[in-house]
């Protein structure tokens, strides 16, 4: 149980003349067996010599680090954010500490984190997976991590899921506009294929414009990180009105894409509500400062944050149920990107 910077528990026990066993018992907090004069010595020696132990070290001989892995996509996605801080507070709560990795939604980095935690000897990892999943090399969590996955599924995934419903949550927005009097539908999306979250809402989306008559719904899937591509999308979308179809509206598929179309269409010079309605997934700090408002699906990332970690240390304590799906309903927040011209 050496010390990082070369300070070891021998070096204390010298240091304060006593056995390195008492010094050991004294870091492990069993003090009912150190003397009171060596506490007082052992206590002088670790501030003389500012020893620090190796905490890790000492968790791994006893079998326990209580760590959790939290490996996210995109750390700078306002979801990602929201549920991180909402599992930290758990992990925290239950004497766990949280390790966070970004993996930049690069499978390659996603890889070689997951073994990175898996040598750490992580208890469990939570997994925001990468919307990229390239053939024959798609990701797994490394066994016998206990592993929860948020948000995306993987495929033949034999992990606990917690993430949101989002059939309900498609057909609030879709049904929401269609009440409001839209009739010319776009939902827009990063790259649909291979990311269960996209492809449930998308096809939701399509089912439900597709039952209701008189209402046109198209997906439209969009690069966000090219602008002039984006701008030209929208702007293609909003060019193609028809007067028997009605009035026009977007639904943004996620929090960052809610984000991005909201910028092109200022880019654009088009209002929202007045010239074309407009719900976004996931509740944004600024969605009500935009435009008098912007509709959203809010996501209860609190609740989705505890429940990971729930399910996960669950696991860990020896819980062997069949897999278990938690899914949660979002809450449509009317504002004036959705109401009736």
């Amino acid at each position: 149980m050496d010390q990082v910077k070369g300070v070891t528990i021998s070096d204390v026990a010298r240091a304060a003349g006593v056995s390195k066993a008492a010094v050991s018992r004294f870091l492990s907090g069993r003090f009912e067996l150190v003397s009171a004069q060596n506490r007082a010595e052992i206590e002088a020696a670790i501030a003389r010599l500012d020893y620090r132990p190796n905490r890790l070290a000492r968790a791994l001989k006893r079998g326990r680090t209580r760590l959790i892995g939290f490996v996210v996509a995109n750390a700078t996605n306002p979801y990602s954010v929201e549920v991180m801080r909402s599992a930290e507070e758990a992990c925290r709560a239950e004497g766990y500490s949280m390790m966070l990795c970004n993996s930049g939604d690069n499978p390659d980095t996603e890889r070689d984190i997951l073994e990175t935690l898996a040598a750490y000897s992580v208890e469990g990892i939570i997994l925001h997976a990468t919307s990229v999943r390239r053939s024959g090399r798609g990701v797994r969590p490394p066994d016998p991590v206990y592993t929860v996955l948020l948000d995306r599924f993987l495929p033949d995934s034999a992990h606990d899921f917690v993430g949101l419903d989002n059939a309900d949550a498609t057909t609030q927005a879709t049904r929401h506009l269609i009440a409001n009097g839209f009739r010319d539908l776009a939902f827009f999306s990063e790259p649909v294929a291979g990311v269960s979250t996209r492809e449930e809402r998308s096809s939701v989306f399509l089912t439900v414009a597709a039952a209701t008559a008189g209402v046109r719904g198209q997906l439209i899937e969009a690069l966000l990180d090219d602008e002039p591509r984006l701008d030209a999308a929208v702007a293609a979308f909003l060019a193609d009105r028809s007067p028997a179809t009605g009035p026009q509206a977007i639904i943004a598929g996620s929090g960052i894409t809610t984000l991005r179309v909201v910028r092109a269409l200022d880019r654009l010079g088009i209002a929202m509500g007045a010239g074309v309605g407009f719900v976004g997934f996931d509740e944004l700090e600024w969605s009500p400062l935009v435009s008098g408002g912007i509709t959203t699906i809010a996501q209860p990332t609190d609740v989705i944050g505890a429940t990971v970690v729930a399910h996960l240390l669950s696991r860990i304590g020896g819980d062997a149920t069949p897999r278990r799906k938690t899914v949660f309903r979002g809450r449509l927040i009317e504002r004036a990107s959705s109401r009736p011209s």
